[in-house]
């Protein structure tokens, strides 16, 4: 009974159940409609039948109806024209949503599944077979198509929604955009700039979906730019473009309309395979790395089908005219006007000729590159006092500087260190320790898998511009004025080069960074954010942030502090593309550092107190540069800098430093909000910390230092152990007091180890958490799970044989098998000869590299862990030096003798959570009587991931703190990635429960776990199962001196070497089993003490906890409460 014209278009649209808020709803969408000339037709109630649903999708079902629009005739009784018409349609819809937001909660799941002249769309939270079950819509045979996008999937990366179904309006996305973040946020920067004659984007706030899924936010980008004038092919292959590095080489035009439109965006960059459908095209396009599987095939019939795998739909072989498969950065389309089919070249050639990219470009732009030899390292060198009071101001030590600067200077890449990161996060350190310390870098696992900078470099890149970004949707030689820069990473010739020449001779400012204490901090930031918004507003297109002028009685505000503030602000202003941020910074000498400030908006970093530091040590003739020529130092360091960089961005899946910049993909351990709302906004920083005055008095501290010339800059003693240093967990104290009481088997000798762990100062955030027994009485000793049950609970974590001695491998593995708990082999394989035997490992690891994986290996197995990331390198794979790889371990990694053994950071069949799935299938068919683990690292989102993992079958899930030991790694990877455990694992077991899942699986937690308390802390946070790696290693005869990787241990527990191992191992099965019988009985005071006859019964008991010591050193309040 609706009345259509010739136009028309057609919609579901997801509708609140309340009858009152439903007619506010379609009240606004009649307005919107009105206000572009058009008219609603009328709604339809759309029939369902919901015995199709499960029980989550019914709780969650919306009032789904279809809408009608038809164009309203104007006074000349004109109507609108198709592009016309759609236009109207986006506006219309884009306005309606917003203003029902802003009308409150009640509103939030309002949901356009399509509004469109050309498309209609059907989704919903049920299994792809019964979709047309419950849309008896897609029985009828009127309803006929001439394309179709089809998309079935499980959420993993966000909580299931009904209007998160895909596909989308335009889309279908098969993978993850991991550069999300930094999308979002450049897209609401860019709304400033990007428009045309019908369209302004900033009328939306925010320009598209801020906190949707990442497909989501992909597809709303997708019609902002088509709003904008561009067709499919275009605006496809700018969001998600190829690898350009090599192309001018081969097609300069087409380098050229890439590198054109790289000026004014990034891309969209992960694992990718989009199918896309508009009024004019049908497109499938996969991201730069191929990371997704799409393949194709023709009919003689000339119909076209393109999926992740072949015989999707049935074809017989005699019917196919052609099939094929896209590779990395391809994609084709079917043009449904003309009727044709475009591969690669084809949709290259037509974007190639839309205009002169490549004479404009050479008009346009500017390509400094470094000189191979800049001699100008320090062209005005500090003097040594100078120097001095720089290095205290800006926290350089002695430790930093011999185990940090001088590796990248002499070797070009960050040094291996080994062990863990056994000191206290920042949040809750007894000493003022640097700001990047609290900034934890975000990681890759499982649904967005990291890239493997070393084997793929070719499709990563640092490639910088510089210069006022212009309007994407107009076209011309005006858009480019820029300077290239080969990295972020500058040189003094570099930025002085450019501050004089033309045009930022007269459009560069410095903005000092120092301010008076009375001033205050956090109006300090303020004064400076203003600043740098009259320098935009002037016309100033570089901003210069500078703390190279320190002077006595004045603090400097931190530059990351500043960098954030700064790039938010011009973000919230309209004014960040009109401006380029260059740090110039005493605070910036690892890679990290140089990751958090680019990562929080700097556009390129001059790290000036590094190059004066080397400078100094060349002189001295302390650096062992290449040749000998202090020239070469500058240069060799930025190389350092640039793998580092390399290396991070990859951890996250990310090619390019582009979509890197401002995206923040860091999680906050010891900021106060008030920090975060400020200079961060948007990052996870869960438990607070430190406020703008306790920064200030970190800041008065160090200024006082500094210009204190009695006084020497720090020793440091975050990397080891130093007297007087920070605290470390695994402090000589601790490991004698461990080995006495395993060597005697003494409770008194374990009772002191014990209480050196537990009265220690605050070192981790459940040393902030008291046990609160809810009234329940003690229960006798005799009453208590026995000993013999609880070790079963107990693993020795993943340490593989080759980052052990043989002998250390097999006596955690006699000692566990006596026990009845397991040990785990490592990622390095097993010695058949072990299999079968009390040397057996029960838990056999799979991991990236699949070194020692055989059938044999697997069916010998109780556990087979997959290993997805490692707490003290999430993000990266298992490195084992050359010199450690020796006759027996290249036999059994099938390698060769002294040549290092590098994982690749990714498992190479697992780009998704279906191939997770699709893995634990297949080693379940293998090991049918196998539990299958799978191994997290704690990072903001692991519940979400773990709840996936559980959906894709795992019997177990492993959740690792940042702590945790590893037997080579870089040292910036120790230091700051990963969180503490009991974060991640509190998100886990939350998670698990919301989700209905924590029946399904076994929770585990391993990360710098010593004591019964540490177990009885860890199951009250969700805990079920306890992996143990560095403890069992000191009772076996460790002395942590943090030299694994060198193949010299002096103990003969970490070496290869036959001459220490035979001459200093004396660990022995029965240390490693008193160790796990003298932590039980600890335990089982615990229990008692809680009135809980097993360690099940306290599983998840977070109502028996309770924080104290909330005000931390340093006026750092740190609130775990959830």
């Amino acid at each position: 009974g609706i009345a259509l014209g010739q136009r028309y278009a057609a919609g579901l649209v997801f509708l609140p159940h309340d009858d009152a808020a439903a007619a506010t709803a379609r009240e606004a969408f009649a307005t919107a409609l009105r206000e572009v000339r058009l008219a609603v037709a009328g709604w339809r109630t759309v029939p369902v039948d919901t015995s199709v649903c499960g029980e989550l999708a019914k709780r969650s079902l919306p009032r789904i109806e279809q809408l009608f629009v038809v164009p309203a005739v104007d006074i000349d009784g004109e109507r609108p024209d198709p592009s016309a018409f759609l236009h109207a349609l986006y506006l219309a819809r884009r306005r309606c949503e917003q203003r029902l937001r802003a009308l409150g909660p009640a509103f939030d799941d309002v949901y356009p599944v399509t509004l469109s002249a050309s498309t209609i769309g059907y989704k919903g939270m049920v299994m792809p077979e019964h979709l047309a079950t419950f849309y008896p819509d897609l029985q009828r045979p009127e309803l006929a198509s001439s394309a179709v996008v089809f998309h079935q999937r499980f959420s993993t990366n966000t909580t299931p929604r009904w209007p998160l179904a895909q596909p989308f309006r335009m889309l279908a996305h098969n993978g993850e955009i991991n550069t999300i973040a930094g999308n979002r946020a450049w897209a609401q920067a860019r709304a400033h700039v990007w428009r045309t004659p019908t369209l302004d984007p900033r009328e939306f706030d925010p320009v598209i979906n801020m906190r949707g899924s990442d497909s989501q936010s992909l597809d709303e980008m997708l019609e902002l730019l088509e709003a904008g004038g561009m067709d499919l092919l275009k605006a496809m292959r700018i969001l998600v473009p190829p690898a350009t590095q090599s192309l001018e080489y081969k097609d300069a035009d087409l380098a050229a309309f890439y590198e054109y439109y790289a000026l004014n965006t990034e891309p969209w960059d992960g694992p990718a395979g989009i199918v896309t459908c508009d009024a004019r095209y049908a497109a499938c396009s996969l991201d730069r790395n191929g990371l997704r599987p799409a393949r194709w095939a023709l009919s003689r019939d000339r119909h076209f089908m393109i999926a992740s795998e072949a015989g999707v739909w049935d074809l017989a072989a005699a019917d196919v005219e052609a099939k094929g498969k896209l590779g990395p950065g391809e994609m084709i389309a079917a043009d449904l006007h003309a009727g044709e089919l475009l591969d690669t070249e084809a949709i290259d050639r037509i974007n190639r000729g839309r205009a002169p990219y490549k004479r404009w470009l050479k008009q346009g732009m500017t390509y400094l590159q470094n000189e191979l030899i800049d001699p100008s390292t320090a062209a005005e060198p500090f003097d040594a006092a100078t120097l001095a009071r720089f290095q205290k101001l800006f926290q350089l030590s002695r430790e930093e500087r011999e185990q940090v600067l001088r590796p990248l200077a002499e070797t070009e890449q960050e040094a291996t260190g080994s062990m863990g990161d056994d000191v206290p996060v920042a949040a809750i350190s007894q000493q003022v320790r640097p700001l990047y310390d609290g900034f934890r870098q975000a990681f890759a696992q499982v649904t967005n898998p990291p890239i493997d900078p070393l084997r793929e470099d070719c499709v990563m890149s640092l490639a910088t511009q510089l210069g006022r970004e212009g309007n994407i949707f107009v076209d011309g030689p005006d858009n480019v004025a820029h300077v290239l820069l080969n990295s972020p990473v500058m040189s003094q010739r570099k930025i002085r080069q450019l501050v004089s020449m033309a045009p930022y001779d007269t459009a560069h400012r410095h903005v000092r960074l120092d301010y008076d204490p009375d001033e205050g901090l956090e109006a300090a930031l303020w004064r400076i954010c203003a600043e740098s918004e009259a320098a935009a507003r002037a016309g100033r297109t570089m901003l210069i942030l500078s703390d190279r002028y320190p002077e006595q009685g004045r603090l400097m505000a931190h530059a990351l502090l500043a960098t954030g503030a700064v790039h938010q602000h011009l973000v919230r202003s309209g004014l960040r593309c009109e401006v380029n941020l260059i740090v110039e910074t005493g605070t910036a000498r690892d890679p990290h550092h140089f990751a958090c400030l680019i990562g929080f908006g700097a556009t390129a970093v001059y790290p000036y107190l590094a190059y004066q530091t080397l400078h100094d040590l060349a002189e001295r003739g302390i650096l062992k540069t290449p040749d000998g020529e202090i020239a070469q130092v500058g240069r060799s360091y930025r190389r350092g800098i640039k793998k580092g960089l390399l290396k991070i961005i990859s951890k996250m899946g990310i090619s390019t430093i582009g979509s890197y910049r401002g995206a923040q993909l860091f999680e906050i351990i010891g900021l106060d909000h008030e920090v975060v709302a400020m200079c961060f906004d948007g990052a996870p920083a869960r438990i607070g910390g430190a406020g703008f005055a306790s920064l200030q008095a970190d800041a008065a501290q160090l200024a006082a230092h500094a210009w204190d010339d009695s006084a020497l800059p720090q020793i440091g003693g975050l990397l080891k152990f130093r007297p007087g240093g920070e605290y470390h967990q695994y402090n000589p104290d601790v490991v004698m007091d461990l080995q006495r009481a395993v060597n005697s088997g003494d409770r008194a000798d374990w009772q002191r180890y014990a209480d050196t762990v537990n009265r220690r100062p605050s070192a981790a955030l459940r040393d902030l958490l008291a046990l609160r027994p809810q009234g329940a009485e003690p229960l006798p000793l005799d009453q208590v799970e026995p000993v013999a049950s609880l070790v079963r609970r107990f693993d020795t974590a993943a340490i593989s044989l080759g980052a052990l001695s043989p002998e250390a491998h097999e006596a955690l593995a006699i000692a566990m098998n006596r026990l009845g708990g397991r040990s785990n082999s490592g990622e390095g394989g097993e010695d058949p000869v072990r299999y079968g035997t009390d040397k057996a490992s029960k838990i056999k690891q799979i991991a990236s590299g699949r070194f020692g994986v055989t059938p044999q290996y697997l069916v010998n197995a109780e556990v087979l862990q997959i290993k997805v990331a490692q707490g003290a390198k999430p993000g990266e794979g298992g490195q084992l030096p050359g010199h450690k790889v020796n006759e027996l371990i290249a036999r059994l990694r099938h390698a060769t003798p002294g040549i290092g053994l590098i994982s690749p950071p990714p498992h190479h069949d697992i780009y998704s959570i279906e191939d997770l799935a699709q893995l634990i299938f297949d080693l379940k068919q293998v090991n049918p009587d196998a539990l299958v683990s799978v191994k997290l690292v704690s990072h903001a989102g692991v519940g979400t991931i773990a709840a996936g993992v559980a959906k894709a079958g795992a019997d177990l899930i492993t959740i690792s703190g940042h702590d945790g030991g590893t037997g080579a790694s870089p040292l910036s990877s120790i230091r700051y990635a990963g969180t503490p455990w009991e974060i991640g694992l509190s998100e886990a077991r939350q998670a698990l429960v919301a989700n209905k899942l924590r029946d399904r699986v076994i929770l585990q937690t391993d990360g710098g776990l010593k004591t019964g308390l540490d177990v009885v802390k860890a199951a009250l946070l969700g805990a079920e199962s306890f992996g143990f790696g560095t403890a069992p290693m000191i009772a076996l005869g460790c002395k942590y001196l943090r030299i694994c990787h060198l193949n010299n241990c002096a103990t003969g527990v970490a070496t290869q070497d036959e001459r220490l191992r035979s001459a200093h191992f004396t660990g022995l099965p029965e240390k490693v089993e008193n160790f796990f019988r003298l932590l039980s009985e600890e335990v089982r005071g615990y229990l008692a003490q809680l009135g809980a006859r097993s360690l099940g019964e306290i599983v998840g008991r977070v109502d028996l906890l309770e924080q104290i010591d909330r005000e931390g050193a340093h006026g750092r309040r740190v609130d775990l409460a959830p």
